[in-house]
């Protein structure tokens, strides 16, 4: 079924709701509607520095759509979706609004867009035309006639800068949650790095739909070895992440010639039919299976107010029956009542658990790493290398605030799904969480102040050797001064010179532990900045999960006790009507259930089509 086919079923159900009392079930068929009207299925390319990701996409969509060069890293997310004609837009923070997520990821509230000229884009996401994002741009977004964007295809080009291992891996990994798909880029010069199958593991746990690329394979002619090795690496995270071996130049220069099968030689139909069938159909069967659950929801829930009312026109006489079914629907209806407050104390009890849990893991993760900072601190100076252990404290840091979000957002899922349990007499869709949507969690956390790298010139050298000779000299030069010798004799020098060498070295090791307990200090309180940001920061993102749980179940609590109460008084409505109204009501609201039953069972048919498409999907056939 199309998409415009379920925009009309529900319309349809937009109808039968109409503007009555119903408006919760009528939020919900327009929320369905929404989501509908955006087919946005995002792809968000990640790799290392220079990997080749930005040429990757714009061989994909046959344009220099992405800054490419030796010396130039992309600095700012590039997102590319269809649209015709061809235009460029960046993205900026909305003056009197919050700003979106970093890599423009989420719905559009709070940033506003500029549209600038094509031509000017690769000077506003390069690192050489924007360093380090100083312009504050929170994206830059290009729109494209091209087919393979068709069906809601959106591919964003992940800034480059820092690699895996530093603090902006964080801002991409706390992006996942708002994809629908992941590609790794790597190029075929290497196999994996730790730091690339660490970011992959993490990945996972968030997004389990991760395809990996291993890109330039026209620049190594050993690169079949890289993919063997990448593959035996792969089997070891997942056992079915795909790996698609590409060229963007033979792409680039098979579109140029229209020659298909250089195009073939690239590696980039296996790609495509992988976004396709893969990544696009797959999201685009969630979104019908979605919408069909959305029907099927409202349709029962106004069946149940009509059937009952019908019931009880249509067999007046039935007295205790009906009676015997209004006291069981009220006790389902309190019943309800009792899963209600249940299911809320369990995530009043679960976000707490969880937000203590989460304090204790984050200090356990950053206290591991100031241990291991003090100990690396004993072993030598840290002056001398003040600037790379301050790099690695970074990226050590922000390797424990990744593991934390990605850990805390598996944990809200699951809060989530315990929640979800008591409702268990009905499937209920679980609410879309984006705990993770926390890329700007160091923000506020300040650089590692500067550190004395301890050097000391030639002069300070004889000063400090000075200082410690003149008392050696003087007494030495006095004890020997009782056997007529000269205050300056080459006893007194030679004291002198002992003991200014023992005052240097002395206070060689005076200034170097003086310095080991300056650089802890400021381990210590920068990593107490940290817990104290990053954990306000999570708690923060915690409370809004449980608001979103919270209001996404009490809708659900309320659909139900609503159904039932207006069953209830349609019922007692009806024992109490006259004969001729009773008629002309029994026509109407039979009519009002033919519609209500069509929608239904339109519903099924599209439930029932999406998880035949799944399954043949997963068979390998379809």
């Amino acid at each position: 079924m199309t998409a415009g086919q379920l925009v009309k079923l529900l319309e349809q159900g937009l109808q039968l709701v109409g503007d009555g009392d119903r408006a919760d079930l009528r939020r919900r068929l327009e929320q369905a509607m929404a989501r509908l009207q955006d087919p946005s299925i995002r792809v968000i390319v990640v790799g290392e520095f220079k990997q080749g990701k930005s040429k990757l996409i714009n061989a994909l969509v046959n344009a220099p759509v992405c800054p490419v060069d030796d010396d130039i890293a992309t600095s700012l997310p590039t997102i590319v979706r269809y649209g015709e004609p061809a235009s460029a837009a960046v993205l900026v923070p909305a003056t009197d609004t919050p700003a979106g997520d970093a890599h423009g990821l989420a719905a559009e509230d709070g940033v506003e867009r500029r549209p600038i000229e094509l031509s000017d884009l690769p000077a506003l996401v390069s690192e050489q035309g924007n360093p380090g994002n100083s312009r504050d741009l929170t994206a830059a977004e290009v729109c494209l006639p091209r087919r393979i964007l068709t069906g809601g295809l959106t591919i964003i080009d992940s800034p480059g800068v820092g690699g895996m291992g530093s603090a902006h891996t964080l801002t991409t990994l706390t992006a996942l949650p708002t994809a629908d798909a992941m590609l790794l880029v790597s190029d075929a010069s290497q196999e994996y790095t730790e730091p690339e199958l660490r970011f992959l593991r993490q990945a996972m746990r968030i997004t389990p739909s991760v395809a990996a690329v291993l890109s330039k394979t026209d620049l190594y002619p050993d690169w079949r070895r890289v993919e063997e090795l990448d593959r035996a690496h792969l089997e070891q995270v997942a056992p079915d992440i795909p790996l698609f071996p590409l060229s963007a130049d033979l792409r680039l220069e098979a579109s140029r010639l229209q020659d298909a099968e250089l195009n073939s030689e690239s590696g980039f139909p296996d790609l495509v039919a992988h976004l396709r069938n893969e990544i696009v159909g797959k999201a685009q069967r969630i979104q019908r299976r979605s919408v069909s659950q959305d029907l099927l929801s409202v349709t029962e829930n106004l069946r149940l107010s009509l059937q009952s009312e019908l019931e009880a026109l249509e067999n007046p006489r039935g007295t205790p029956q009906m009676l015997a079914a209004l006291e069981q629907a009220k006790a389902e209806a309190d019943e309800l009542r009792k899963r209600s407050a249940r299911w809320q104390l369990t995530l009043s009890d679960g976000i707490n658990d969880l937000i203590a849990d989460m304090e204790y893991d984050l200090r356990d993760r950053l206290r591991r790493i100031q241990r291991e900072a003090e100990t690396a601190i004993d072993q030598g100076d840290p002056g001398p290398v003040w600037t790379q252990f301050s790099q690695w404290l970074e990226e050590c840091v922000a390797a424990a605030v990744s593991d934390t979000f990605v850990w805390t957002s598996e944990r809200s899922q699951w809060l989530a799904a315990q929640v979800a349990e008591h409702f268990a007499a009905d499937e209920v869709a679980l609410p879309v969480l984006h705990v993770a949507e926390s890329g700007d969690a160091l923000d506020p956390v300040d650089e590692m102040p500067a550190l004395d790298p301890g050097r000391v010139n030639p002069i300070q050298k004889v000063l400090i050797g000075m200082r410690g000779s003149y008392g050696g000299v003087l007494m030495f030069g006095l004890l020997t001064g009782i056997f007529g010798m000269a205050l300056i004799n080459p006893l007194s020098v030679g004291a002198g010179l002992l003991l200014g060498r023992k005052a240097y070295r002395e206070d060689k090791e005076t200034r170097l532990k003086r310095r080991q307990g300056e650089a802890k200090a400021l381990v210590r309180r920068q990593l107490d900045d940290v817990t104290f940001q990053v954990g306000k920061q999570l708690k923060d993102r915690l409370r809004l999960v449980q608001r979103t749980i919270r209001d996404h179940f009490t809708e659900i609590a309320d659909e139900y006790h609503r159904s039932l109460s207006d069953s209830v008084a349609a019922a007692q409505k009806a024992a109490n009507s006259y004969a001729q109204e009773r008629e002309g009501r029994i026509q109407d609201i039979k009519a009002e259930l033919k519609k209500v039953d069509a929608l239904h069972r339109a519903a099924e048919a599209v439930s029932a089509e999406v998880s035949a498409a799944g399954a043949r999907s997963a068979a390998g056939v379809g």
